[in-house]
């Protein structure tokens, strides 16, 4: 079988000047345990960026967020691990609510960080999107 690049969504939910981070516990290919990262997942068959990242954000956290919009991809390589991963950032609307961690065997907790003061280790797909310069916070919503 040809080693192929996954898609995954991360979800970039805002809330004011923050956004939401849990931190990674486990996932069924051991990627970033102990580091911070948006909500997510696998992108399913037949599924839009948008849908999955409203499906996952409600699956992980129990949260509901509108105007859920594509924002940007990053190319995410993991030699270690013999994992590579094209990552879609999709931007959402905080509506209201807390977290729960829905996922315990796959994230320790969630919380919201301000965007210029993000916890560390970050997450390959997130320190690779911290890196394009864009903050979440600033954009409008439309």
């Amino acid at each position: 079988m040809e080693n192929r690049p996954l898609v995954g969504v991360s979800v970039v939910l805002v809330r004011g000047n923050k956004v939401l981070l849990g931190k990674r516990k486990g996932s069924s290919n051991g990627l970033g345990i102990g580091t911070w990262s948006f909500g997510g997942g696998h992108l399913e068959f037949g599924e839009s960026p948008e849908e999955c990242g409203r499906r996952e954000l409600l699956e992980e956290t129990g949260l509901e967020a509108s105007n859920f919009r594509f924002l940007t991809i990053t190319n995410d390589v993991f030699p270690e691990y013999g994992k590579h991963y094209i990552t879609l950032f999709v931007l959402a609307d905080y509506v209201s609510g807390e977290a729960r961690n829905l996922e315990p065997e796959k994230c320790e907790k969630w919380e919201w960080f301000e965007w210029n003061h993000l916890p560390e280790p970050l997450y390959l797909p997130l320190n690779n999107f911290v890196k394009k310069g864009i903050d979440p916070t600033k954009i409008r919503k439309s």
